[in-house]
Order: C-alpha cells, then structure tokens, then sequence
C-alpha cells in the first residue's frame, strides 16, 4: 500500500520511520511545513539511511500521487480549522487517513457539535475514503487495553485508565508551556484549562468506553489540580520558576447521577518528587488501568524507549498504531471510523528476524 507521510515532527519521525521498515507498505511522499526540511531526504528526517524520496511543502503535489492512506500526524490542538481542514481535503480527494489528532474525532459522538464533525463524514462519503483517528494518548491505552480487561469482569463499577509520567524530557515546548501551561503563574490559566477544553479533548476516550459498554452516561465533568514548584529548577529546557505549575493533576469523567463510572486521567510532572501524594507510576512512566468491580484489576503498562525514556516510547507507540492500522483503515467501508469499527491491529511482519534488528 503507498503512504504518504503528513509532518515530520515528533510523531511524525517515527511514524515515517515505521513506514520505510514497514513489509506491507511504500513510502510515497513526505509532506512537511517549511523550507527547511523542503527537499530533503525522508530517511534523513527518519534518522535512517536515506530511501530517495525527497520532502515536499507542496500538499497538491502529494494528493495528485493518490496514495492510498496517508498518516496525518500534524499538530492539531492549536489549528483545529487548519487540521480539519487538512482531513477534508484528503478525504474528499478519494485518500484514506490515520491521523493523530484532532483527537475528538476519535469518538466524535456527544462531544463535539455535529457542524464540527459533518463535514468531514461527508467528505469521507464523497471521496469514498475513510478516517480513523487514535488520539496521541496513546489511545489504545484508553481504548482496546481497558475493553479487554472488561471482557474478563462479572461486574464492572468503575474503569480508570491513566497517563502517570514525567513530562521533563517531552521535546515538545508548544504543547508544555504555551498549551498545559507548565512554569506558567498560579493565576494564568493555559489553554487546556480553560473551562470545557478538557471534556473537547479527551470527552472521547469516556463516550467511545461507554458505547463498547453499553452505558448511557447522564453527563462527562472535568476537574484539575496543580502543583507548584517549591523552588525553581531546570526542566524541559527552561527554568521553572518558584511558585509556578511544576505538576498538573486532571480527570475527564463518565458519570451515572453523582457517581464517576468511566474516568480518564492524567498525572503530569516535571520532577519526579513533586506532588507525592498524586498516583505514582511504575518506572518513570506509565500507563494505568483500573477495574473496580468482580474482579478487580490493576495493570500498569511501563513505557521505555530504545534510548531508556519513556517519552520516547509513548511517542512512537502513537505513531506505530497508526502505521500498523494503514491497512485495516484501507479496508473499511468509507466514513469517519472508530477504534470500535476496526479489528485488532497487531505487529503483523514486524517480528525481527536477526538477533540485533
């Protein structure tokens, strides 16, 4: 199947990575957003050899190849008209599309008003193409991990599934300080703070569990809690200073009357040692799911890269969801998919065939 590569930044590299080593993939194209990487090699801006094919900023040129998915992995959270412009575009010119984001597009359903989300069913309809998005959580985290476990229970009471990790070393300064508002003043209130963008964001994740689950929520609250530094510190590449968020605490929740039954949070820190009475991840990070019920389950997920960071392998385990579900996304019927719609995405031909691959 010919792909095509949407951004190249820090999804974006390894989901081109998982393209060039992909058995049932060609890499057609690379699409980036500035002159600087313009016409450069795409194994290059992979971090492998070079593969002969050179980076473009001209979209027109990509969607004339018509490839048969593209892998959309531009930064969305602070362009949605772009983004969603961007998938229209794609969709309506006959491409099918995996894409990390916009993430209520996962599971658009009750989150997000119907004018945000029809025009980009109808242009899945009238290019005959098909759009599944996973969300950069890494969603299968919050969506196939917890289902399974489910499938195990008598009695389900509660379901928590948890992001527990160290921020410090995410190379995305964008999406820390501007965006969650890390080393911003107690006063200051970031975008994703601002009252509802949490429940935009991740409202998904606990309206898609509910309709696997077949519970009718009666509503989906958010709620925070920050941390701040007790003394500056470095991190992330900046200075953190005294007083300011060092450690953010949130939680989007499914509730039945006053009782939370589906719940999605998030433990975010700079250091380690901050906030300790927060929940407290295996290693430097992980991912958490708990069942509360008949039985009970807890399953932590620890996350470690080739390089030893857990921010690495979140990363790339966003982009290699993605890359590996190319092909049933190329399958399915034409419309705007959930990961309900798909099968179980597996590492098909990925296993490594020499000792040191």
């Amino acid at each position: 199947m010919r792909v095509v590569q949407w951004s190249t930044g820090n999804i974006g590299k390894w989901a081109l990575r998982g393209i060039i080593d992909h058995p049932e993939l060609e890499l057609a194209g690379v699409w980036v957003s500035g002159p600087g990487k313009d016409g450069r090699d795409a194994g290059e801006l992979a971090g492998v050899d070079p593969v002969g094919i050179r980076a473009t900023t001209d979209a027109g040129q990509l969607i004339a190849t018509k490839p048969d998915c593209v892998v959309y992995t531009a930064m969305a959270d602070n362009r949605l008209t772009e983004a969603i412009a961007d998938l229209c575009l794609l969709l309506r010119a006959g491409i099918n599309v995996v894409a990390s984001g916009p993430v209520f597009l996962s599971y658009p359903e009750g989150t997000v008003p119907p004018e945000l989300i029809e025009p980009v069913r109808q242009a899945a309809i009238d290019g005959g193409s098909s759009l599944w998005v996973n969300g950069i959580d890494p969603g299968w985290a919050n969506d196939w991990l917890p289902l399974l476990l489910s499938g195990t229970c008598q009695r389900i009471d509660l379901i928590r599934c948890s992001e527990i990790t160290d921020y410090s070393t995410y190379d995305n300064p964008l999406v820390l300080f501007d965006i969650m508002g890390f080393g911003s003043a107690p006063d200051h209130t970031p975008l994703l703070l601002q009252p509802g963008v949490l429940t935009l964001a991740w409202g998904s994740v606990v309206r898609q569990l509910a309709a696997a689950l077949d519970v009718a929520l009666d509503s989906v609250v958010e709620d925070h809690e920050r941390f701040a530094a007790p003394e500056s510190f470095p991190a992330a590449g900046r200075t953190i200073a005294e007083g300011t968020m060092a450690a953010l605490r949130f939680t989007v929740s499914g509730m039945i009357a006053d009782r939370p039954v589906l719940v999605l949070e998030h433990v975010t820190r700079l250091r380690a040692d901050l906030a300790p009475d927060w929940p407290q991840p295996v290693g430097t990070g992980c991912y958490r799911v708990e069942i509360a019920g008949e039985p009970n389950y807890v399953v932590d997920v620890r996350l470690t890269g080739g390089d030893g960071d857990h921010n690495t392998a979140g990363v790339a385990s966003t982009a290699m969801r993605l890359v590996n579900a190319v092909p049933a996304v190329v399958a399915a019927p034409p419309g705007l998919l959930t990961a309900l719609d798909l099968p179980l995405t597996t590492g098909r031909g990925l296993v490594a065939r020499g000792a040191n691959a």
